[in-house]
């Protein structure tokens, strides 16, 4: 616990960068295997996530955003959600979405633009948010409907540290904190909105004690430490059910560049983001699973074997999907097609197929 600005903000780490736990007090109670799963979930993401990027420099896919780098604040938030509770991304969570059981094929069909990929039900991820921002008043709609029906369930949105700035992140907070919404606030602190710093956008020296001025808890993570990532969003998944909302800061750093249309060597300098390395969340968490004989290194080649041939699967799947029809445009606009559009109807018909 420290005093920041006259506010008390609870920092919470479990693993340092050395694999070692500084923490015991705080570890969260994870068999073996669960540890083993978070590994593979955080290395399938990377993997994904370099994978997207190839894709989008050969013009398989469009702009992507990268998430190297936040794999733990994404897998392990998510890892600790139940599976009536409900993810609200911004256009970063790939892990997310992956974590809750979506299939790489889907995430990749949704980067060329075909909205099959977007909504993933039965894994309870809402569709990206594009818009900055614009997810979190959603979650907090979601937690007060859970609130209302007194279900067992809670809405996480996710977001970085730019949506702080917007009106969309207070007005969510307000109402949630108001009406004791089942709402989890996660925000990813990577220390830049684009090409904005942090130190630029806001006087507070972190952004959990924002909480404070809502009537609810906030506490700050290292956004690097997957396990306490997991028990942190645990415990507030705990309280959202009880109908007291949290903000989660997790600080981490965005390795990469903002999106595949971005050059963060025009605003920092490379040696910064090299320097944040050393603190990376997957080396981090492997260091402490070879320490501790959880993990050898024939199981981690044989992980690594299985996710490349997942993410190969991955894309020649989404590859050979046959797109929409044409005439689904107008198809889906009205219960029933008024009469003034069925030439339009008949004209993209005729013209789709013309083009085969």
């Amino acid at each position: 616990m420290k005093v920041i600005n006259g506010c008390e903000v609870t920092y919470l780490q479990v693993l340092d960068e050395t694999g070692k736990i500084v923490n015991k007090k705080d570890m969260p109670k994870l068999s073996k295997e669960e540890l083993k799963k978070l590994y593979y979930l955080m290395l399938l993401s990377r993997t994904f996530d370099g994978e997207s990027i190839s894709l989008q420099r050969q013009g398989r896919i469009y702009t992507y955003a990268s998430l190297y780098g936040q794999e733990a604040a994404q897998v392990g938030s998510a890892f600790a959600m139940g599976k009536d509770d409900i993810a609200f991304p911004s256009f970063r969570e790939h892990a997310v979405a992956l974590t809750r059981g979506a299939k790489p094929e889907g995430i990749f069909l949704y980067h060329k633009g075909d909205e099959r990929g977007a909504v993933s039900k039965e894994v309870n991820v809402f569709s990206p948010s594009i818009p900055v921002g614009s997810q979190i008043p959603h979650a907090a709609g979601a937690g007060m409907a859970f609130a209302y029906q007194k279900k067992k369930a809670a809405a996480v949105g996710y977001f970085g540290d730019g949506s702080t700035s917007k009106g969309d992140f207070h007005e969510a907070m307000n109402f949630a904190g108001v009406f004791g919404a089942h709402t989890v606030f996660l925000c990813q602190n990577n220390q830049f909105a684009i090409s904005l710093p942090i130190a630029e956008q806001t006087e507070a020296q972190t952004i959990a004690q924002k909480a404070i001025a809502y009537g609810m808890k906030g506490i700050r993570v290292d956004g690097n430490d997957i396990l306490a990532v997991y028990k942190a969003t645990k415990d507030a998944l705990e309280d959202a059910y009880k109908g007291n909302p949290t903000l989660i800061e997790c600080l981490t750093y965005r390795l990469g560049d903002h999106t595949t249309s971005d050059d963060a060597s025009k605003y920092r300098k490379p040696e910064e983001a090299k320097k944040h390395e050393k603190f990376e969340p997957i080396s981090r968490f492997k260091k402490y699973l070879m320490k501790t004989k959880i993990l050898t290194e024939t199981e981690d080649k044989k992980i690594q074997e299985q996710i490349k041939k997942e993410i190969e699967e991955g894309v020649k799947n989404f590859e050979a999907m046959k797109p929409y029809p044409p005439e689904d445009i107008i198809n889906y606009l009205f219960e029933k097609l008024p009469d003034e559009l069925l030439p339009e109807l008949e004209e993209i018909k005729l013209s789709a197929g013309e083009a085969k």
